[in-house]
């Protein structure tokens, strides 16, 4: 159980921020609206979308996209993110998005957004048992 506590503040920010980038996906191809916001160990937040291409593999997911521009903005600690969907169920990151998120610590909070607002909550850790990262490698964790 991770010992984060986010305010409800946060939380209202991060859902919301994750319900406004859904409309910003670009999903021509799955019709499948994700959107993510993170927040930074600095009270920053930023959010992403998913973007498809039409070479499946060049897309990306909204929860990497999140975290990769808070990254080129110079962060690279993590307390909480939060992916929504149009669907009725809870929204997990895919297993590329749960190694990324992981390089950057296990502990932080993943939101779960439903459409209707309604939120499960997890760690990373939860979602990834077991996990490679940096300390695998002889790093430590950044």
């Amino acid at each position: 159980m991770s010992k984060i506590q986010l305010t409800k503040e946060q939380e209202d920010t991060l859902i919301d921020m994750s319900l406004d980038a859904r409309n910003y996906a670009y999903c021509p191809y799955s019709k499948f609206r994700v959107g993510a916001a993170v927040l930074t160990d600095t009270n920053e937040y930023f959010k992403g979308c998913n973007i498809e291409n039409a070479s499946f593999g060049a897309g990306v997911c909204a929860e990497r996209c999140a975290f990769q521009k808070a990254i080129s903005e110079g962060h690279k600690k993590f307390i909480a993110i939060a992916a929504s969907t149009d669907v009725d169920t809870f929204p997990t990151p895919c297993g590329i998005c749960r190694q990324f998120m992981a390089e950057f610590g296990v502990d932080i909070l993943v939101l779960l957004v439903r459409h209707d607002r309604s939120i499960k909550t997890m760690t990373l850790r939860e979602l990834l048992p077991e996990h490679f990262g940096p300390s695998d490698l002889g790093n430590s964790e950044p």
